[in-house]
């Protein structure tokens, strides 16, 4: 076949470039650039001869093609990398590290022209193509291997969830590769072969990307590494058996297939659990309740820290010299807010790192049995953070309020009231499934109490300032008796208008306490009595 004959003497005109390029690195720069430059010449060449064999196989055998095409591939790139090991190597003595770099690198070289030149001869026997194929496609996953395995840091980085994407690849070439072996068609092979190039170099390259993601320690990066290399070898070991299969097809080797087929998936099962510790948490369904929880935990953490921001921005209102106490109890009350809003802070962060302390541990979302009550126990989570982010965001609103001058003293209490009763609930919320000793507990129960701490603060100085007011406020006695007795009856009228405001308030909190409690799990209902 002339095409055949074409494609041989381009490839041996190629193996004495490369010769040539090794000899450069010794020799002047212009004989080393020389030589990269008829090198690539003639590689521009044989890719297009091969690409003309590849087309004369016709549409009907794609993945022929693809043999053929990847092939050629391989020797482009180690062709560029020999030419990279060259430069590297220029002018460099004998026994220097990077001699040897460029010697492998032209053992890799000499490996994929020849690998090329079986390829095309295989091509040509329907009986010993897929073989070929596999045989290729072996070598090349132990080049990707050697190169996953080296010292070099990955140029870009990938997330954790991209490496456990790219495990799917391994699982559905495994199991094509089992059929292969199963059956020994050779167009089976041949897709296996074609398949396994692009899942274990995908696999490789996302695993060690994601390896180097940002704040991943030294231990999960290594046992990602590990598990990378041990998938890998298992894979290997799985097409070297099927290659085994396809000379001698016995039954007793096809059942061996399960053996292999199981190594890979240990390891890849290892490969994703490396991956979610990058992520620093369980790897977990974002359907899933207590997923949602974490979420509405670390939601009210954020708009509670935004109040907490607009806090910082208030200042007192200027008053004239003689009102000081009341400015000093304005910045009383902006220093009490504040350290609610960053204990409130504290404390649903507190929560989150608990919620996720008992998801590690199962005890939560781990066992579809309890997925009903881990429901409730979300729903009660989330609506207990819900309270605090809210009943933090008022009290914000009515210290500012205060600030200007717009709001009474009892608003400011009732507030901070708010805001302990709803950080009781969540504190209750939490305490529902987990370990009391556990030291996300303990921070909680420190978040709890320091929330308790600054919002007693806060009433305190409210309500000093509230009586503080009514002692400033003299009352005017008429001295008339007509005047007295009206000023009497007045200030009665208004006592019992007060009373009957005070017992419709009452009512209306029980029914808003009454219709909320509807909606929470029983453990988070406190008796109001």
């Amino acid at each position: 076949c002339s095409l055949r004959e074409n494609i041989l003497k381009t490839a041996k005109a190629l193996v004495e470039d490369t010769k040539l390029l090794v000899s450069g690195a010794a020799s002047t720069p212009d004989k080393l650039a020389q030589a990269a430059q008829s090198s690539a010449a003639t590689i521009t060449q044989l890719a297009e001869v091969v690409k003309l064999g590849a087309a004369s196989l016709g549409s009907n055998d794609p993945e022929t093609q693809v043999v053929l095409i990847n092939a050629i591939k391989d020797v482009a790139k180690a062709l560029s990398d020999l030419i990279g090991a060259t430069k590297g190597a220029a002018s460099k003595p004998a026994d220097d590290p990077s001699m040897y770099q460029l010697k492998g690198a032209a053992k890799v070289m000499v490996t994929n022209v020849t690998s090329l030149l079986k390829t095309v001869k295989a091509v040509e026997d329907e009986a010993t193509r897929g073989t070929r194929a596999l045989e290729a496609t072996i070598e090349y996953i132990k080049q990707e291997l050697t190169v996953f395995q080296s010292k070099d840091i990955p140029e870009k980085t990938s997330s954790p969830e991209e490496s456990i994407r790219m495990t799917k690849g391994i699982t559905m070439a495994t199991a094509k590769a089992v059929a292969a072996g199963n059956s020994c068609r050779q167009e089976d092979v041949i897709a296996t072969a074609n398949l396994s190039r692009k899942a274990v170099s995908d696999m490789l390259i996302a695993c060690k990307q994601a390896s180097f993601y940002p704040d991943v320690s030294e231990e999960v990066r290594t046992r990602a590494l590990r598990y990378g290399t041990e998938c890998t070898l298992g894979y290997l070991d799985l097409l070297e058996h099927v290659l085994v299969i396809l000379q001698k097809p016995t039954p007793e080797l096809k059942h061996q297939l399960a053996a292999f087929s199981k190594r890979v998936a240990g390891a890849v099962t290892e490969l994703i659990q490396a991956a979610e510790a990058m992520k620093g948490t369980e790897w977990v369904d974002p359907e899933d309740p207590t997923v949602i929880a974490e979420t509405e935990l670390l939601g009210a953490a954020a708009s509670i820290e935004a109040a907490a921001k607009k806090l910082e921005q208030l200042k007192p209102r200027a008053k004239p010299k003689q009102a000081d106490e009341t400015l000093d109890f304005e910045e009383q009350i902006l220093e009490a807010a504040k350290s609610i809003a960053a204990a409130t802070s504290a404390l649903v962060k507190s929560a989150s790192a608990a919620q996720r302390e008992l998801v590690a541990q199962g005890k939560v979302g781990s066992i579809p049995a309890n997925a009903a009550d881990d429901g409730q126990w979300s729903q009660g989570l989330i609506s207990a953070a819900r309270m605090v982010a809210a009943a933090t965001s008022s009290l914000c609103e009515a210290a500012n309020a205060s600030v200007q001058g717009h709001a009474s003293e009892e608003k400011l209490i009732s507030s901070a009231k708010q805001v302990a009763a709803s950080t009781a609930q969540l504190l209750v919320a939490c305490k529902v499934k987990a370990d009391q000793d556990s030291e996300a507990m303990k921070r909680l129960q420190a978040a709890g109490n320091a929330v308790k701490r600054a919002s007693d603060n806060l009433v305190r100085a409210a309500q000093k300032a509230a009586f503080g007011k009514a002692d400033d406020d003299d009352v005017v006695v008429k001295t008339k008796f007509v005047g007295g007795i009206a000023q009497i009856i007045a200030a009665q009228e208004e006592m019992l208008k007060k009373e009957r405001e005070l017992e419709e308030a009452r009512k209306k909190l029980a029914q808003i306490r009454q219709q909320q409690y509807k909606f929470l799990p029983t453990e988070l209902r406190e008796d109001e009595g």
